[in-house]
């Protein structure tokens, strides 16, 4: 059972409580976003993972390359383990730049289940030139990972662009990881404010 610490909405922390309560009530709770950049030549390639299709919130669309909860009583700090959990890849925290933080509020279902999220995202960048395909994905979190130019993804989620094209690995039969190109639309993410995905990835524009 997962226990998320939990404060009110100046961020006081107020107690503990179990993932599903956190969500049945709308405590605040804290969460950790990375997100992977490759640098090509003069390009910046922007890397994101497609959520696993049995995921009780948002399955199968394309989300942050990394994300996840902080258990009660982690610190920031801690929560870099959720990229070796989920790559495969283990950095040190201070390889991380942070980006910003976010604050979240929505409403939806989960498995017919209505919830109430309300997070404080930590938001931070790393400069990673590890192959694709030496990537170890979390086989029930993780069913993909793909980049795409960088200053595509920012075009795109401004606007100017319908969709793009991305590379990326996704696993077989037999969890082996196999090389596929995917066309990527706005509409393929995990529904959050424009704001947050644009400024985000301008910002990972002056990483490293």
């Amino acid at each position: 059972m997962e226990i998320f610490d939990i404060y009110d909405e100046h961020m006081n922390p107020i107690g503990t409580a179990t993932r599903s309560d956190v969500h049945k009530y709308g405590y605040w709770h804290q969460t950790f976003h990375c997100w992977l950049v490759r640098t090509e030549g003069h390009r910046r390639m922007l890397r994101f993972q497609r959520r696993h299709s049995s995921k009780d919130t948002y399955p199968s669309l394309f989300d942050i390359t990394v994300a996840g909860h902080l258990a009660a009583g982690e610190t920031i700090a801690d929560a870099v383990r959720e990229i070796e959990e989920e790559l495969g890849i283990a950095p040190h925290f201070e390889d991380l730049v942070k980006l910003g933080e976010y604050r979240e509020e929505s409403t939806a279902e989960a498995n017919g289940i209505p919830f109430i999220d309300r997070e404080l995202s930590h938001v931070f960048g790393w400069q990673c030139d590890v192959p694709l395909g030496s990537l170890k994905m979390q086989p029930e979190e993780v069913t993909g990972v793909y980049e795409a130019d960088l200053e595509e993804m920012i075009a795109l989620f401004r606007g100017g662009l319908a969709e793009i094209t991305a590379a990326g690995i996704e696993p077989d039969r037999g969890g082996q990881p196999f090389p596929v190109t995917r066309r990527v639309r706005v509409s393929d993410f995990v529904p959050r404010e424009l704001s947050y995905y644009t400024g985000m990835f301008e910002a990972l524009r002056s990483l490293g």
